[in-house]
């Protein structure tokens, strides 16, 4: 936890009690139903919930902003996100029932408002949004394939309505036809090691009406 506040100083006494909360509820779900490895669960902040929250490194989101985090697994990176910014909307998405049931304990454990799930494929997901983000849930070609027709038109932000990504190692082969994608390097925010080869992409979707 004390990552999180070494990165993140300026957080309310609100965020600082969710953040905290979150070892202990997902400890206690990993028994019942295991969504997090037994390493990482021991390396939460550092493995997840900081990993989650180096988009909002990249881009602070405005409020009202609506957020889809596609095949968001145990809760990441939609979970750290949500809590870092109260006032947007995040719908969580997941092909795999029983980990959105951990997702949705989670998330009334922590009081969370703006969080829904869907237990669906995100192909059938019809509504629209500024930003998707994801987790490495599939190879760039393959996941914009996924999210055709669900940016929104309008933009409220400076970096444009599109893809966040976390990803690491090597990507120029994988993002060699997206001449407008960016990406973040994760040690340029954070110190530890394991941030050394981690990256946040952006990549600009146009709408289509």
């Amino acid at each position: 936890m004390q990552l999180i506040h070494t990165y993140f100083p300026d957080l309310t006494e609100t965020q600082v009690q969710q953040f905290e909360s979150l070892e202990a509820l997902y400890k206690d779900w990993n028994l019942k139903i295991n969504v997090v490895s037994r390493k990482d669960i021991d390396e939460l902040y550092l493995r997840h919930v900081l990993h989650s929250l180096a988009i909002a490194k990249v881009v602070s989101f405005k409020p009202n902003s609506k957020i889809m985090d596609v095949g968001t697994g145990g809760g990441f990176p939609g979970i750290p996100l949500a809590i870092m910014f109260p006032e947007c909307q995040f719908h969580l998405v997941d092909s795999i029932g029983k980990k959105l049931k951990v997702v949705d304990e989670v998330v009334e454990g922590l009081g969370l408002t703006n969080v829904k799930t869907s237990h669906c494929r995100v192909e059938d997901v019809k509504e629209q949004y500024d930003f998707i983000v994801s987790r490495a849930v599939a190879v760039m070609p393959t996941f914009v394939h996924w999210i055709k027709g669900k940016i929104a038109k309008k933009q409220n932000h400076n970096l444009k309505n599109g893809i966040l990504y976390l990803k690491g190692g090597d990507l120029s082969e994988e993002l060699k036809d997206y001449k407008t994608a960016t990406i973040y390097d994760l040690k340029a925010y954070f110190s530890e090691e394991f941030y050394d080869t981690k990256k946040v992409v952006h990549l600009p979707i146009k709408y289509k009406g």
